[in-house]
């Protein structure tokens, strides 16, 4: 697997080809029999649907203004508070992040407004570009998160449990995030004082085009924990609200600015189905061969301390995070995991959390470091130097927050168990 993800072989096509050529040659022939069945039993889940509808919402909102309006409004509101920009920028990714759900598309929409007013206050570039680069990261965790959803369909755990348990750690993230960038500012002498030049009416006339956004997801996230509907109808509905109303505050209805969204929507939900459906026929390949009973057997013969082999795990994923994207790593690695994890005594809706913090770390690390590319191209003045010595104070953020986490599991179990109750 590792050969051809290193010839440039898409991610989907490497998983295929690896579960074919080991199932063809220790099982035969005949097992091209089932080999379509399964690839298609990998994407017949009702909940998949809940994927393309969350790439739609994301992927509306991204292409309108609707980023620049909420770093405006937040911007506006926060002035008088110290350190405000810094807070403002970070906030406006945490919350564009659980809107689009694209951790390079929140980079792009508050870089482009957030990273030139920093500098233009005389901001460091580092701290700049760093703050947005691991904003943009929190869109993964915070809900709705698609790698959540994707985790549930390959762990057969619940998506909504999944949703409430990443909501507390995705806010712990952001304050230590926030706390790191006003101390970096008071470090470097920059004053930390508000701005005095908005008045209250400014701050209002921000608001009517930043509120029906807001809206829309707190009315996904309420259907969702409220019972009141599954993932995949609360999806379709946030989807169809969004391009609502990006036709009416911003007028995108024109057909050709309708397409956009829809084919970009296509594209993106396509290459990640195409590697769900990959993964169904790796994960047979892995199960028919022995593969992870074998390796789960190993570990649980090792007889290791359950702390010492959490943090093995956690090195495996952090490696692969650096060169995979977090749908193809949890894919890959959840079925093999989980057992072993749930064997020592982990919850599995926690070690969700662990996982995807661990991808988070992977999209401001190099080498693929995809949000840092992002940065670069928003502002090439900076050197991609720069922007990564920038991010890494924030990646030393998340492991602590994951070390929090091991300290203290019930920030992501407590509040998964008092709405929906314990898990069986």
């Amino acid at each position: 697997m590792l050969l051809f993800l290193a010839l440039g072989i898409p991610v989907a096509f490497t998983l295929a080809l690896v579960a074919l050529i080991f199932l063809i040659t220790f099982e035969g022939v005949g097992v091209f029999g089932v080999l379509a069945e399964t690839f298609f039993s990998g994407l017949a889940e009702f909940t998949l649907l809940s994927i393309p509808m969350f790439v739609v919402m994301g992927t509306a909102v991204a292409a309108s203004p609707a980023g620049r309006d909420l770093y405006e409004a937040l911007d506006r509101w926060l002035n008088r508070v110290p350190g405000g920009l810094i807070i403002s920028n970070i906030g406006a990714c945490s919350i564009f992040a659980a809107l689009s759900g694209s951790s390079p598309a929140t980079c792009a929409a508050i870089g482009k407004m957030g990273i030139p007013e920093m500098q233009k206050r005389g901001y460091p570039d580092g701290l700049a570009t760093g703050a947005i680069a691991a904003g943009g990261t929190l869109g993964i965790l915070i809900p709705p998160s698609i790698t959540m959803i994707v985790y549930g369909i390959a762990t057969e755990t619940s998506i909504g449990r999944l949703f409430i348990a990443g909501l507390l750690p995705g806010l712990m993230l952001t304050v230590l995030f926030m706390t790191w960038s006003l101390y970096t500012s008071w470090r470097s002498g920059h004053s930390l004082s508000g701005r005095n030049d908005i008045t209250w009416q400014h701050r209002f006339a921000a608001l009517p085009r930043v509120l029906p956004f807001l809206l829309i997801i707190a009315g996904v996230l309420w259907a969702l924990y409220g019972g009141v509907a599954t993932p995949s109808e609360a999806a379709g509905v946030g989807a169809f609200l969004c391009l609502l109303m990006v036709a009416v505050v911003y007028r995108m209805w024109r057909p050709k600015q309708l397409w956009k969204i829809i084919s970009s929507s296509m594209s993106e939900s396509v290459m990640i189905l195409m590697i769900i459906g990959a993964a169904a026929l790796f994960s047979y390949a892995l199960s028919s061969l022995y593969v992870t009973q074998t390796i789960a057997q190993s570990i649980a013969d090792a007889g290791l301390n359950r702390w010492v082999l959490m943090g093995t795990v956690n090195v495996f994923l952090l490696v692969a995070g650096f060169f995979l994207p977090p749908v193809a790593v949890i894919l890959m690695t959840a079925p093999i995991l989980l057992p072993i994890i749930t064997d020592a005594g982990f919850d599995p809706y926690w070690f969700a959390v662990v996982l995807t913090i661990n991808m988070e770390i992977g999209l401001i690390t190099p080498p693929v470091g995809l949000n840092l590319y992002v940065i670069n191209g928003i502002v090439p003045n900076v050197s991609l130097a720069t922007i990564l010595k920038g991010a890494l104070p924030f990646v030393v953020c998340m492991v602590i927050g994951i070390v929090i986490l091991c300290l203290f599991p019930q920030i992501a179990t407590w509040l998964p168990d008092y709405l929906m109750g314990r898990a069986v």
